[in-house]
């Protein structure tokens, strides 16, 4: 079974940047940029997931129209998958690979590039595995505390 991880480097007040790999024993089979919301308490629809370890497995997704990678058992949270989106306002909760970090709209912040790429690229590592072990490291701040969403 592959292990993902996502190694979150930059907490933004609207969006967090990190790093997804795709690893197979010690070998890295993949890496890619990756986006999500920020963190606000694990808020569903509005913030990242929290930093720790869970199980994802790929699932046809009605909403996307094709097989997506999605990660299960996330305190207060359902339906968080690995998808394409350039831009914070295209997640609810979900994670996307890119290529590159880039200030798309020129707004100063950094987008996705490349989101769909990416994805393609991700699944291709995946290979033909139906299951994997996602770990994304965190700064410590962003994991459940009594009294968030799902505790």
């Amino acid at each position: 079974m592959k292990n993902v991880v996502i190694d979150r480097r930059n907490y933004l007040p609207s969006r967090t940047l990190g790093w997804l790999s795709v690893w197979e024993g010690p070998v890295r089979l993949f890496r890619c940029a990756c986006l999500e919301l920020p963190w606000l308490n694990n808020e569903a629809q509005k913030s990242c997931v929290p930093a720790g370890e869970y199980p994802l497995i790929l699932e046809y997704s009605p909403s996307f129209k094709t097989d997506l990678w999605e990660l299960k058992l996330v305190p207060g949270r359902s339906e968080c998958k690995i998808h394409a989106a350039n831009f914070p306002h295209e997640l609810r909760g979900c994670i996307a690979p890119g290529m590159v970090h880039a200030d798309l709209d020129k707004d100063g912040k950094m987008d996705l590039a490349s989101s769909k790429k990416a994805r393609l690229l991700f699944h291709e590592a995946m290979g033909k595995d139906k299951q994997a072990q996602l770990v994304i490291k965190g700064n410590g701040r962003d994991v459940l505390k009594k009294g968030m969403n799902g505790t």
